[in-house]
């Protein structure tokens, strides 16, 4: 797994950008991928994939040691599908 800190070093050495300058750029990312998908807004990044929020219906589930069925609430959750070149990628590594 790669941190946090190994992303923004391994950016700042591909770039001319310091580490405070990339740190920087990550946190307004985010900020900016979060403020749309909570608007109801998908963001779309060019050569790396989509953001949006889904809605997961409510299901039902089984206590394993008691066997009571329950249902679990609708939630929204963020999710992230990738661009085909980043899937071709991934899937011929």
């Amino acid at each position: 797994n790669m941190t946090t800190k190994e992303l923004i070093t391994s950016i700042a050495s591909d770039t001319n950008m310091t580490k405070k300058q990339v740190e920087s750029l990550l946190s307004a990312m985010t900020h900016v991928v979060l403020e749309g998908s909570t608007q109801g807004k998908s963001v779309q990044l060019k050569n790396f994939g989509t953001f949006e929020v889904k809605t997961k219906k409510p299901r039902k589930i089984v206590h394993p040691k008691t066997k009571e069925v329950s249902m679990t609430e609708e939630k929204r959750v963020l999710s992230f599908r990738p661009n085909t070149d980043i899937k071709e990628e991934v899937k011929n590594l």
